[in-house]
């Protein structure tokens, strides 16, 4: 991607995301690769960085562990493994080894994952592991780094002889000490090392008793240091074999490393491997703390931003407890330049910036924090015209600079241009630098750019209804509170609010008052008509969010209302069998009743001589029959007309009694007692026998 200015990717602040890109990273490969990162212009390219990083951020998102551990810097190293007669130390052989295990562990770890991460196992594709490297570093050199004895037989040799000449040393130079102890020619210390041979530690004044090579003495002088001439010898042989014993360490480490450099590629490439995916790490940290998700990809240039927000404002807002008023816009090929107006410190820079920046981290394979919805193109070119563009060195004013600046974008912009203009014409004067600015505009829409702008001017916000493909936006402003509320409402301007602003500021009323007069009466009418059409926005606008919330609420207060009528309705139906059942059984009771008294009276008639006494007790028992019989019809009567209510009875319902199933109004209460008026005559029942019914709707 072509960026004009050089300095563009810091006026987006792209510099300082690289800056929190390369905290993350644990490796001066992947430093330097966030060093180096470019900005693609092939979708396919685009596409493939932040598949690999969304595959990253779902791996440390998720439960398991990508194994990819190594960090070290060994770029000079692999170097020296590539130049003939080079030697590395045990340490650097280990490092390689340790390069080699992780390369291992990364292909096992995709071999057990299987086809997960496709792009990210596509860059290890190429890559085998050689067993050969490790074996060959692990049969010389120690889990320390140190060659080991069974390197060589020569070695092992040397090292053996070593010991045992350093335990005979030890044991004499020991006796040699209790010796002079004894004799009361020690200093405090005893002993030391200088020169790489072991000495006693002598009081200066006995230097000359103790026979042996004079090797030093302390700073006060008081104590001298005397290697004994009993051990002269076998130091000698120590330093003979330990000399020895270096040279076969430097012979082993210098075959060791001839027989690894044929396989300088593998390692090579093993480390880049290992940087690479420590780079995708660092994006895929990023984009977990700024919530980046990858938007749609399009082939063509365009931009749709849904709930997008600044990275850097969103961390620093996060950082403090503050919400970010998230970003929607659009631009494409029927909408190709924006033309934001609004109050000053209202957020149009920002909303500007946030744009460009978020097209930068694309096309860099960052993900954004975006809605998945959104959608982005690809751009060949970005320009941008943001703040002061003085020129000290130049001798350039600001406006010179500034149309220095539109000279480039007028000569190179094209379709696949997307550029960035901030207060557009500012800097000179007001009618002059609108007719300009106006002029620009045009020919930036002829030129199919697509852009924002950022303005104050009138004329421009006028164009967008005469000039194809120029759309209007203003950043929301509240007068009532005189404070800016951050939202980018798309398709028609904003008013300045240059009086609201000043008010706010302190500024006295009588030369705010004054202001008004002296400006031009068109001019202010205008920026009044779009002051009151934005307030009207805003005032809409809440109350669009308070009849959502009264709508939601509505909505889920009558789900509420239908799930208990379902339960009533569920309550009514039980109640109204539990009466049925009610009545069936005191009807079986009744039959039972009835068969039992009717035997006692078949037998009575056999046995008693006064029949008639017989036949006036089964006329009582027939009357009751009567009753019941009477009592079941109107039960009938009364299901048919009236469904019974699991409510509690209170004065003015309608209840029904349970037992003669008689309808009538509930007058009074009293205690457990009931006053129910049927027709004209009120009755007293017990509380208990009475339940509420309505009458049914007739079908």
């Amino acid at each position: 991607m072509q960026l004009y200015p050089a300095n563009a990717t810091e006026a987006l602040e792209f510099n300082k995301v690289c800056v929190l890109l390369k905290q993350k990273c644990r490796s001066d490969l992947s430093r330097q690769l966030t060093d180096e990162i470019r900005f693609h212009t092939h979708i396919d390219y685009v596409r493939k960085e932040l598949e690999q990083t969304n595959e990253f951020k779902s791996i440390l998102t998720g439960a398991d562990y990508f194994p990819n551990d190594f960090t070290k810097n060994i770029q000079r190293e692999l170097k020296l493994l590539n130049i003939s007669g080079s030697v590395l130390s045990g340490e650097e052989l280990k490092s390689i080894q340790q390069l080699a295990l992780n390369t291992r562990d990364i292909l096992l770890w995709f071999k057990k994952n299987n086809e997960l991460f496709p792009h990210l196992r596509a860059l290890s594709n190429h890559i085998t592991y050689e067993k050969e490297i490790t074996v060959l570093i692990s049969s010389v050199i120690d889990e320390s780094g140190n060659v080991k004895d069974t390197a060589s037989a020569a070695l092992a040799q040397i090292r053996a002889s070593l010991g045992s000449m350093r335990n005979e040393l030890r044991k004499k130079f020991e006796g040699i000490l209790r010796k002079l102890n004894k004799q009361g020619y020690l200093a405090d210390i005893s002993e030391s090392f200088l020169n790489g041979r072991r000495t006693v530690a002598v009081l200066a004044e006995y230097k000359r008793i103790v026979k042996g090579i004079f090797h030093g003495e302390s700073d006060s002088q008081k104590t001298v240091f005397i290697e004994p001439e009993e051990t002269i010898e076998l130091n000698n042989e120590i330093l003979s074999l330990e000399r020895a014993e270096g040279r076969e360490v430097h012979r082993i480490l210098v075959q060791t490393t001839a027989s690894l450099s044929k396989y300088y590629v593998q390692l090579d490439a093993y480390y880049i491997l290992s940087g690479l995916y420590d780079f995708i790490r660092a994006k895929a940290m990023l984009a977990i703390d700024i919530n980046g998700l990858m938007p749609v990809l399009n082939p063509h240039p365009g931009v749709e931003l849904v709930k997008a927000y600044h990275p850097l404002l969103y961390l620093h807002n996060k950082q403090l407890g503050k919400p970010t008023v998230p970003l929607n816009i659009k631009l494409d090929r029927n909408q190709r330049i924006l033309i934001i107006s609004g109050p000053n410190a209202g957020g149009k820079t920002v909303s500007m910036k946030t744009i460009g920046l978020l097209q930068l981290m694309i096309q860099a394979g960052l993900l954004i924090p975006v809605d998945e919805r959104s959608e982005i193109g690809i751009f060949k070119q970005l320009m941008i015209q943001i703040g002061d563009t003085q020129s000290i060195e130049d001798d350039l004013s600001t406006y010179s600079a500034h149309l220095r600046d539109m000279k480039y974008f007028m000569e190179f912009a094209n379709g696949k241009t997307l550029f960035f203009i901030d207060e557009l014409g500012s800097g000179s004067d007001p009618n002059l630098g609108g007719a300009f600015a106006e002029a620009i505009v045009e020919e930036l829409a002829k030129k199919n750019a697509y852009g924002i702008i950022t303005t104050h001017y009138l004329n421009l916000k006028v164009m967008a209804g005469k000039v194809k493909g120029i759309a209007n936006a203003a950043m929301a402003f509240d007068e009532q509170k005189l404070e800016p509320l951050y939202q980018l409402n798309v398709g028609k301007p904003g008013s300045s609010y240059t009086f609201a602003i000043a008010q706010r500021s302190g500024l006295a009323p009588h030369i705010i008052a004054r202001a008004k007069e002296l400006t031009q009466r068109e001019h202010f009418s205008l920026d009044k008509m779009l002051h009151q059409t934005e307030q009207q926005s805003v005032r809409l606008s809440e109350k669009e969010k308070e009849m959502n919330r009264l709508l939601k609420e509505n909505a889920e207060l009558k789900k509420n209302f239908e799930e208990l009528t379902d339960k009533e309705k569920l309550k009514q139906h039980f109640e109204t069998l539990k009466l049925q059942n009610q009545i069936k059984k005191e009807e079986l009771d009744y039959l039972r009743d009835m068969e039992r008294k009717f035997k006692q009276i078949i037998q009575d008639w056999k046995k008693t001589a006064n029949k008639q006494e017989v036949i006036e007790s089964a006329e009582q028992v027939l009357f009751k029959k009567k009753q019941i019989s009477a009592n079941a019809a109107m039960a009938k009567k009364a299901d048919k007309n009236y469904e019974v209510l699991a409510t509690v009875p209170k004065p003015g319902d309608l209840v029904r009694n349970k037992t003669n199933h008689q309808v009538g109004t509930l007058t009074e209460v009293r205690d457990k007692r009931a006053i129910v008026k049927i027709g004209n005559l009120p009755f007293n029942v017990e509380l208990d026998d009475i339940v509420v019914v309505r009458k049914r709707e007739k079908k």
